[in-house]
């Protein structure tokens, strides 16, 4: 049988663990890994602590659900990765665990509804830009150089005493992107 090892988090100082201590001992934790760190971080250390820590016959406890996953695809992440390494989750609140079938099937479907909200977002993304070019907006960066500056480049760089790298300086470019536009200083000077 392995350890029940777990996870505490309060977003803010002036938040108190107690509660999730008390809930996590009462489950039987041997090992409570605790931080105050706001779930929207990814950069949870305490957490990745925690995952190193357990072992395949593990089971993480968490108090809630929202207590490990910034959101419902980091949630189904996170616990697809436990279970792959043959780590049980459970949820105190939410009576959720993964060891027994009922407990697998609640989780798969979390898991259905964060491919589904995944799918929902591309979907309106992609009518999102559809719709943006129908109007004549293209979407993504502005470029870097405009035809005018290219032409200005291209007859700067002709000149041998000239360095690229201090005509990509003045137009406030790297030397790639300015090989980008122009390509390379051979070609340039031939143009």
């Amino acid at each position: 049988m392995g350890k029940r090892i777990g996870y505490a988090r309060v977003s803010t100082d002036d938040q108190n663990l107690d509660l999730q201590r008390d809930a996590l001992a009462l489950a039987g934790c041997s090992t409570v890994y605790e931080e105050t760190m706001s779930g929207k971080s990814a950069d949870r250390p305490e957490l990745g602590h925690c995952l190193k820590a357990l072992r395949s016959g593990d089971t993480l406890v968490v108090w809630r659900l929202d207590r490990l996953g910034r959101s419902l695809p980091d949630l189904v992440g996170i616990v697809s990765s436990l279970e792959r390494e043959g780590v049980a989750f459970e949820s105190i609140t939410e009576r959720i665990e993964t060891t027994s079938a009922a407990g697998k099937l609640i989780f798969h479907v979390f898991a259905a509804l964060a491919e589904f909200e995944r799918n929902l977002t591309r979907e309106r993304t992609r009518a999102g830009l559809a719709a943006a070019r129908a109007r004549g907006r293209k979407g993504g960066r502005k470029p870097a150089l405009d035809d005018r500056q290219v032409r200005e480049i291209r007859a700067l760089l002709r000149d041998p005493e000239i360095q690229v790298t201090d005509v990509a300086r003045r137009y406030g470019v790297s030397r790639t992107t300015l090989y980008r536009y122009v390509g390379s200083p051979k070609s340039s000077a031939v143009v």
